[in-house]
């Protein structure tokens, strides 16, 4: 079968991660993403962490294959007047400025609604509309700090700490892109268009309910049975941060294997599921706590947890982190080696389905990025190149039904 978003044409008027994450995910699934930047500079992530002089950065190729760019000033009134054209001729408009822009740019949700009814807008903020603190612009860890995830996360006895992963940017694009075409299935039933807001703090609160959930716990109970902190420690008034914690019903810890003192991530996660307990002691050379009264009750573990786990790491003490995988997964013990970008980006399983792929751009060469991380039984997208700056401008004009003259006017007069 074709690609299911084929014949879909989006305005990916976005910059950075968030949006440009969305609207590349849309192309992947067959949209005509038509990326609009400034002229001479465009996304600010082309020219953001190169690693090759005068080229674009992995920054922008990896957030924005499958594209087509046009350059347009938009605050020219010619600029004006071409984007409006594209909007009468799209589906799908996105955009992640700052707060106000759009709006003093001319093109209100309102303007936009009355000249394509029928388009889906997404539009993305930091916080949603009528937040205290919806002026504020937004970045990644800004979003994390302020939907939860970084009171939550590191040791009890350090800061606030952000994740590596995404989760106010690239996290925000999807829970957009699951906006958008929810919008999309929308419009089939009603023939109209609507404007799906997203903000990073709602995205990023969404990935963190199990942290309220043991909020409103903590609120009713006062401590929380999970956390390292019991029974020993002390609980106050908000969920604290729990290491590396399960945060669930089954224990977990990250765990030294053979080399940790030389190799940072030479560790494994182990997690103590209750239901497999007795294979669990079993694999780890310590078949007697499964009978010892100490040892045999979730309950009993609690107070005990670092004490098993210390146990545990003299096990893993001469094994490697996939020497350990391999004995603990024959006795179907929930856990996994700690893997480096390094050994992800050399991963043959990764690179074999098409969760890393290599990509030939015309100018860069050979490069891997991540792709499609939703395996679908009838497609497999295909990703390509990202755009070179402005690289379809004359071929998007010229669609929209201006002349050669007309072009070389509007590129003489900087509109392009």
């Amino acid at each position: 079968m074709g690609l299911p978003l084929e014949g879909i044409k989006v305005l990916d008027f976005t910059g950075v991660q968030a949006g440009p994450a969305c609207c590349q995910m849309l192309a992947w699934f067959g949209a005509d993403v038509l990326k609009v930047e400034r002229p001479g500079v465009g996304d600010v992530t082309r020219s953001q962490l190169r690693d090759i002089p005068d080229l674009d950065a992995l920054y922008f190729t990896m957030l924005n294959s499958n594209k087509r760019s046009l350059t347009l000033n938009t605050k020219t009134s010619e600029g004006k007047a071409i984007l409006e054209k594209l909007i009468c001729d799209a589906d799908v408009m996105v955009e992640n400025f700052a707060p106000g822009a759009m709006d003093r740019m001319g093109f209100t949700w309102e303007r936009i609604h009355e000249l394509n009814p029928r388009l889906i807008f997404g539009s993305i903020k930091g916080f949603g509309e009528g937040s205290p603190y919806a002026d504020l612009k937004v970045y990644e860890n800004v979003a994390q700090c302020t939907g939860g995830a970084a009171s939550t996360t590191g040791f009890w006895d350090g800061p606030p700490t952000v994740s590596g992963a995404a989760l106010g940017d690239s996290n925000t694009g999807m829970h957009l892109l699951i906006g958008i075409l929810a919008a999309l299935i929308g419009r089939e039933k009603t023939g109209k268009g609507q404007k799906v807001s997203m903000s990073m703090q709602d995205a990023v609160l969404n990935l963190c309910r199990v942290k309220l959930r043991d909020q409103e716990r903590l609120d009713h109970v006062g401590y929380l049975e999970e956390y390292p902190q019991y029974p020993n420690g002390k609980f106050d008034e908000a969920v604290p941060r729990g290491g590396n914690a399960g945060g669930g019903g089954q224990p977990g810890w990250v765990l030294k294997c053979k080399g940790w003192q030389n190799d940072p991530n030479a560790y494994i996660y182990f997690t103590i599921q209750e239901q497999n307990w007795k294979r669990t002691c079993e694999a780890i050379g310590k078949p007697q706590w499964a009978s010892d009264p100490a040892y045999a009750t979730a309950r009993a573990r609690q107070s005990r947890l670092f004490g098993i786990f210390a146990e545990i790491e003299k096990w893993l003490a001469d094994k490697t982190k996939y020497e350990a995988v391999d004995i603990l997964r024959k006795s179907e013990v929930p856990c996994g080696p700690v893997l480096s970008m390094k050994e992800i980006e050399n991963d043959p399983y990764l690179r074999a389905c098409g969760s890393i792929v290599e990509v030939d751009e015309e100018k860069r060469g050979k490069y891997l990025t991540v792709g499609c991380p939703m395996k679908f039984s009838d497609f497999k997208p295909h990703i390509t190149g990202a755009p070179l700056l402005g690289e379809h401008t004359d071929d998007v004009l010229s669609s929209l039904g201006y002349s050669k003259d007309q072009i070389a006017k509007l590129h003489s007069n900087k509109v392009v």
